[in-house]
Parts: C-alpha cells; sequence; structure tokens
C-alpha cells in the first residue's frame, strides 16, 4: 500500500456517529497491542484554550528533555499536523504501516456494525505512533467533551479542563453545569484535576473530582498576564504554594495566561521541573493561526476564533494595538451563531465575506448579510486567499488585516506565507531559444529550461495550469504527495515562459497575486545579505576559541592565537570570520553565558578592525548581544533561534541572521529522527523558523539558511541537502553550507584527519549552485575552488 492509498483511506472514514463511548476505540487499541499502556498520558479537555494548552505543556516538557507526542485537532491542512512527536509530523511510512495493520479490525468493526469515525482512528494511530517512538509522555486534546471523548480510552497520570462554555449541547448538555461534568471525566485516577474553569463550571467540576485551580489570584495557582513585553509577546506571572514562574508568551491575551498555568501545573505534575525550564518551556511555545500576529506596518492577523466568546477575547487582543482602519477577511461554519460573533468584533471600515473550500462553511451571502450592519462597506469574495490579497492591498501602513471566523479560513489565507516555490533544477538557465508556435505561443528550444514545484489550492492550480499551457509551458498537478487540502503543482517552461506566466497571474483572483511575487523572486534569485559584500560565493572561516571543538579545539583560544589565526584566514582570502565560544559537537558539554562571552567578545573587538564581516557562532541571546556590542556584523545561531530572545536581540542590532536547520545543538545521538523528505522537510522547518524572525523586525535579506548537514541528518541525508541546495532558495533568503571536515564524509572512507578533499569537493558543488556562502576550517584551499568556478562560469 502506498501512503497516498492509506491517507486517502483515513480521510474516507464518516466523521460522526451515533453511538457515543470509548469501547470501539479501545477494540482498536487492544488489536493494535496496547500501545498506551507503556506511555504517560496527559488528556486536556475543555470549550476553548485547549489546543494552545496542550502545545505550551508540550513545549515545556520537551524544553525538560522529555520525548513527548502531541495529539491536537484540527489541522490547518493535512491530518499529519495532529500526530507529532518531539515537533515532527507522523512520517508518512508510520501511517502506511499502521493502516495495513488497523485494517483487520477495522473490517470487524465494519461486520459489527460499529465502524469508528475519523477521530476515532487517528486517535488510535496516534497512540500507536507514540508507543512506537516510545515516548516519556502523550500530550491528548480532547475531541468533544470527555466522557466519551476516543481520548478517554487511556488511563491518563494527569489531565485538565481548560475552560467551560455552552457548546455541542446536543451531545453534552443543555447546561454549562452538565457540559462541566461530563468534561470532568478526563481527572485522573490518582490525582486532582487541573482547571481554568470558574463560576458554576468550576462549582460542577469539584463535585466529580478534587481540582486545582488556575486563574486569579484567589485560585489554587494565580496566573496574570502583565502587558505586552513587544508587539509579538506578552508578559505572564505564574504562582502556585510554593513556585513561581515569570515568562514572556508568543500566546496572547490573559486567557493565555491562564492556559499557561495550566500548563505549568500540569508539567510539575508529570515530571520534576524546575521553575526556569516552565518559563523556557512556555516562552517556546507557538500555536499558529491564534492571534499571530503577520506583520505590523500594516497589523496583519490569523485568528481562528470561531464562536462569540472567542471573537470577544479576539476584540480585546486588537484593542491593544494602535491601528486607523480595519480590513476585515471574515468567514464561518454554517450552524454558527453568526450574528452575535459579528456583534464582538471591533468596528470594521471593510469587510470581506469569503468562504473557505469547506462543504459546511457558511455561504458568502449569509456572511455579507450578518456583516452589512457591522462595516462600512462589504465586499463578497468566494476565495479565501483573494480575499486575503484584497484586504492586505486597500490598507496602508497604519491599518490593520484581520482575518477571523474560522480555522479553515486562517488554513487558506496562511498560504501566502508558508506557501514556497521550489527550484527543482540547479539554478536560471543560461540561455533559452523561443520558437513560435502557430497556436501563437511559444516552445523552449534546447534543454535550458526550469522547474518549479509549489503547493497550491485546487482551484489556483486549475488557473495557474492553463494559463502555463496556454504559453507553451508544463503543469503538472497531483494530489497524491501533497498535504490533504492541497494540491502539488510542477511548473515546467523557459524563464521568459514562467516570466509571462507571473505576469499573466498578477490581477487574475484566487489569491494568485503573490504567487506571481514569489516566482519572479525565485527566478531572480535571493538578494545578497547586506553584511556580505561580495560577488559570487563568500567564503566564511572558522575560528574557535574554545578548548574542545571537533577539529580545532585548543590551538586558537588564547587572544594572540586566535588573532594571528584570523589574520591568516583574510590574507588567504577569507570574506568573512565566524568567531565561536562554544563547541556544538555531540555530546559536548554546555558552556555558560558568562564564559561564552569572556571567550569571544576580547577577540571580536580586536578583529573589529579587519576589513570583512565579523560572525558570532553562539546559541545564546546574551552572547549575540555582547558580541554585537562589540563589533560583530552577523549572528550565526546553529539552533535555529531555541532561544526565544535571540530574534529580538539581532532585530534590534539591524544585523543579520545565519538560520541553522538543528533538532538539536550539540546533536543528540540517542534521538533519531525520521524525515519523508529531508529537503522538503527542512525547508518547511526553517520557513516557521524565517517566519518568527520577521515577526522581531527582520527582513529575508537579513536572514541566510542552512540546511544543517550533520545536524541531526546521517551522511546520505547531508548529502541529498548538498545536492538540492537550489531548493532552499523557496525560501528567499541567501544560503550558507556548513560542510567543513564533518562526519558525513566518513560516508567516502574519509577518517577524521582525512577530510580536506571531500570538503573541497562540496565546496565546489556549493559554488556551482549559486550558494551564498560556505563555512570551513581550511580558506586557502577552498577559496581556490570557489575562485575556481567563478573562472569558469565566466568563459
Amino acid at each position: 500500500m502506498e501512503y497516498h492509498e492509506s491517507a486517502d483511506y483515513l480521510q474516507s472514514l464518516q466523521r460522526r456517529r451515533p453511538k457515543l463511548g470509548t469501547e470501539t476505540t479501545a477494540r482498536m487499541l487492544s488489536h493494535l497491542g496496547t500501545p498506551q499502556a507503556s506511555v504517560d498520558c496527559v488528556q486536556i479537555a475543555g470549550s476553548n484554550g485547549k489546543g494552545s494548552t496542550a502545545r505550551m505543556l508540550e513545549s515545556v516538557l520537551r524544553t525538560a528533555g522529555l520525548d513527548v507526542g502531541l495529539f491536537t485537532s484540527p489541522a490547518l491542512n493535512d491530518f499529519r499536523e495532529q500526530v507529532t512527536v518531539n515537533g515532527r509530523k507522523v512520517p508518512k511510512e508510520r501511517v502506511t504501516e499502521f493502516v495495513e495493520r488497523i485494517d483487520p479490525c477495522l473490517e470487524r468493526l465494519r461486520a459489527d456494525d460499529d465502524m469508528p469515525t475519523h477521530f476515532e482512528v487517528l486517535t488510535a494511530l496516534a497512540l500507536y505512533h507514540f508507543g512506537a517512538e516510545d515516548v516519556d509522555v502523550a500530550v491528548l486534546e480532547v475531541g468533544i467533551g470527555g466522557r466519551y471523548d476516543a481520548t478517554s480510552a487511556v488511563d491518563p497520570v494527569a489531565s485538565a479542563v481548560t475552560s467551560v462554555s455552552l457548546e455541542h449541547t446536543d451531545l453534552l448538555g443543555d447546561t454549562v453545569e452538565e457540559i462541566a461534568r461530563d468534561k470532568a471525566q478526563v481527572a485522573p485516577a490518582d490525582g486532582p484535576l487541573v482547571t481554568g474553569a470558574d463560576g458554576a463550571a468550576l462549582d460542577a467540576i469539584r463535585t466529580e473530582s478534587d481540582v486545582i485551580q488556575v486563574g486569579g489570584e484567589d485560585a489554587d495557582v494565580s496566573a496574570v498576564e502583565n502587558g505586552m513585553s513587544s508587539a509579538v509577546e506578552n508578559h505572564v506571572s505564574i504562582t502556585g504554594p510554593d513556585w513561581a514562574v515569570a515568562t514572556n508568551l508568543k500566546l496572547l491575551g490573559k486567557h493565555q495566561a491562564t492556559n499557561a498555568g495550566v500548563a505549568a501545573t500540569l508539567a510539575r505534575q508529570v515530571a520534576s521541573i524546575d521553575e526556569q525550564t516552565i518559563a523556557d518551556g512556555l516562552r517556546k511555545a507557538t500555536w499558529p493561526g491564534r492571534f499571530e500576529v503577520r506583520s505590523t506596518d500594516p497589523l496583519i492577523v490569523l485568528d481562528g476564533s470561531h464562536n462569540p466568546g472567542a471573537v470577544a477575547t479576539l476584540s480585546d487582543l486588537l484593542s491593544r494595538y494602535d491601528y486607523d482602519d480595519l480590513h476585515l477577511v471574515f468567514a464561518a461554519m454554517g450552524g454558527k451563531d453568526i450574528e452575535e460573533m459579528v456583534a464582538e468584533l471591533p468596528p470594521v471600515d471593510t469587510a470581506y465575506a469569503t468562504r473557505p473550500a469547506v462543504d459546511r462553511a457558511a455561504t458568502v451571502e449569509t456572511l455579507g448579510d450578518a456583516l452589512a450592519g457591522h462595516a462600512e462597506t462589504v465586499q463578497r469574495i468566494e476565495s479565501v486567499p483573494e480575499a486575503t490579497e484584497r484586504a492586505i492591498a486597500a490598507a496602508d501602513e497604519s491599518d490593520c488585516v484581520l482575518v477571523a471566523g474560522s480555522l479553515y479560513a486562517v488554513a487558506e489565507a496562511r498560504d501566502r506565507w508558508t506557501r514556497t516555490v521550489v527550484p527543482k533544477d540547479a539554478g536560471p538557465s543560461s540561455s533559452v531559444t523561443l520558437t513560435a508556435r502557430a497556436d501563437g505561443g511559444t516552445t523552449a528550444d534546447g534543454v535550458d529550461s526550469r522547474v518549479l514545484s509549489t503547493t497550491l489550492r485546487p482551484e489556483q492550480a486549475a488557473v495557474v495550469s492553463e494559463r502555463l499551457e496556454s504559453i507553451g509551458g508544463t503543469c503538472v498537478r497531483t494530489d497524491r504527495d501533497a498535504p490533504e487540502k492541497l494540491v502539488s503543482t510542477t511548473l515546467s517552461g523557459a524563464p521568459t515562459q514562467l516570466r509571462a506566466l507571473a505576469s499573466s497571474l498578477t490581477d487574475e483572483g484566487h489569491g494568485l497575486g503573490h504567487l506571481a511575487e514569489q516566482l519572479g523572486a525565485v527566478l531572480e534569485g535571493p538578494p545578497s545579505p547586506p553584511a556580505i559584500d561580495t560577488e559570487g560565493t563568500a567564503v566564511m572561516g572558522i575560528l574557535n576559541v574554545t578548548p574542545d571543538s571537533f577539529h580545532d579545539g585548543g590551538e586558537y583560544n588564547r587572544l594572540d592565537a586566535a588573532v594571528e589565526r584570523a589574520e591568516e584566514m583574510v590574507a588567504a582570502g577569507a570574506d568573512i570570520l565566524d568567531v565561536g565560544g562554544e563547541s556544538t559537537r555531540p555530546g559536548a558539554d554546555p558552556v555558560p553565558a558568562s564564559e561564552e562571552i569572556d571567550r569571544v567578545v576580547p577577540v571580536i573587538e580586536t578583529l573589529s578592525s579587519l576589513d570583512v564581516p565579523i560572525s558570532v557562532d553562539t546559541r545564546k541571546a546574551a552572547v549575540a548581544d555582547a558580541a554585537l556590542d562589540a563589533g560583530a556584523d552577523i549572528v550565526n545561531d546553529v539552533s535555529g533561534l531555541s532561544d526565544p530572545e535571540m530574534r529580538f536581540v539581532v532585530a534590534d542590532h539591524d544585523a543579520s541572521l545565519v538560520l541553522m536547520h538543528s533538532l538539536s545543538a550539540p546533536v543528540d545521538p540517542d534521538r533519531t529522527v525520521t524525515y519523508d523528505d529531508v529537503v522538503a522537510d527542512v525547508v518547511s522547518d526553517l520557513r516557521e523558523q524565517i517566519l518568527l524572525a520577521e515577526q522581531a523586525g527582520l527582513d529575508r535579506e537579513q536572514i541566510i539558511v542552512d540546511p544543517g548537514c550533520g545536524f541531526g541528518k546521517d551522511a546520505a541525508e547531508s548529502f541529498a541537502l548538498v545536492d538540492r541546495l537550489a531548493e532552499l532558495r523557496a525560501l528567499g533568503c541567501p544560503v550558507m553550507v556548513g560542510h567543513s571536515r564533518k562526519t558525513m564524509f566518513e560516508r567516502v572512507d574519509c577518517s577524521s584527519g582525512d577530510r580536506l578533499p571531500p570538503t573541497i569537493a562540496v565546496t565546489t558543488m556549493a559554488a556551482e549552485r549559486n550558494v551564498e556562502v560556505v563555512r570551513v576550517h581550511d580558506v586557502e584551499e577552498n577559496v581556490a575552488a570557489v575562485r575556481t568556478v567563478s573562472a569558469a562560469n565566466d568563459v
């Protein structure tokens, strides 16, 4: 069975059925060998906030060094997003393995007229995956209620009910009290239930379980928001009987402070975790589509608020920002209290009533009528991406664009920032000859052409295909390897044809105007980073002022030796110097920030007189801040913003940032990472890190991406990244390769002392692929390789 067949089968399962209870899920888990028995499970129920709480708890536990499974719903684009281990989506091969194994059980259930729902089977998949990966903790977001939810087939070690309001009254009860008692059934057998509920809901929960209440000052655990620390973070204080945490959160609002308090309390129940680790974990947590600020000029906010209470919270958050006109892109599902949702919105200048590609979405006519009395102007636009493009185009820098009302709409709007156009060739063609065709189009002669790949919504893909084929190009569409709501779209043609396609899409609609910009950017290539003033591939020389780095540890950890080595590298042709004060080799001991600063700052101050940019190789924001003050121009973060403050420090200094892909730095040799496609997965992960950097105020031309060869990748995966370096250009950033003398060269039988020749070979490959920077120990030899490639290109 192939993956797409497995995915199609799971998507074909019914979404609702009359039968309630956990018996069917328990039968599936028994068939799978009770994978949940070896995992500590945490259940999180609630009317609102359970997904955010689950995400924050997962982040805290991972920061504490635990292996964590996370099961949430709904997904933005793909059900695999709902099942993760240590932040990685369930691999396609695991999905296929699961479907093949569960199929006999489903056939028996079908024969017994007990066929499970999609959610029940997905719950079984999640627990099967968590068991197979031997996670320490599985965090499970409850679907509906608690008593009869599929996740309640487990015996939790800790549980929470975040909040309670009237919802699913046909299933859970007609009053808040009834619903609260249903949700309280997730309570663990041997401990208190954690809850952010209050009032009548809290009283009802107390009749079912011992409780730890989180919330205001009179609660067992207080959780208070203390205001905004920046446009994209707030500050919260959480205080328990004998512990306290203060931190910033990316998830904004008073309600998120309570959710953070619930997550922190659960974390302390699950494991012995100190306050600083809890604070760090909470700050690292992200949850796309939940008051996600994508820009501040204009202010652009994506929020999946889908009921009146959530919209009221959204309006309260929005009131913290100063803006002139509000441009609202609004969609909602049929059956929602749309009139009440609209009533909770802030004043709207222009509203775009729209509809995501979901059968149960409310019509634009219904939404337009509801918005007519609330907005000065209402436009009805069937396409969410197009409504988003029009709202952004109409907004001045001092205005606000808000996408709200449904996570489905947020997912489609978010394509604008998450879609990548990936080059599948080595780079721009050198020459193309076009021959006129009888139908007025053109055909590219010879082999010079470009191949670009992206993912689009089905209606977008159809338009793009028609436009490209009309001018002689080729478009191949398939949903076999794409996320379930998207279509993989491959474009092939001469650069002239692809530029003509981009031009034709500018005013086409369907939200394709931004795709046109992306096509143009890929065809032209990314901008040069402002900190690097050189043509062709720049050579970054490595200067380790450490006693324990893998290649040259201890050689240059004296100031005079470091300066002498730096001068040698500059004389040999180094374009950049990269100063590092902490080793990231596997098993390396961490260095306190103060010690790392003492190592690197004197060197950087001395080298600042050299006529080359200086980079500091560090994972710590405090070290980066000191280094930039001392004269550094670039921060080389091999951890990919593991320190949440790093992005703000670099932005405050208006410096450049190297974002390297790494799931852990130093690399944890005991953790195995499975990639579906290492290049596609690295691009996807780096894209989210770039979005975080942009939130802090960095432009893409200031960000250099590094695929992280050898960091959590085996030799074959590292070589795949080198071979397909052109695909990283999809991110719209300059590219750096750090490959010097790495263990990946053991694949070609080179021991640690014999890795210079393969290093030079990869430098040559990188230069041929027009990479902006290579990072190496041996400057003279690698400069010669880069100059040779440049000379060959000039012939």
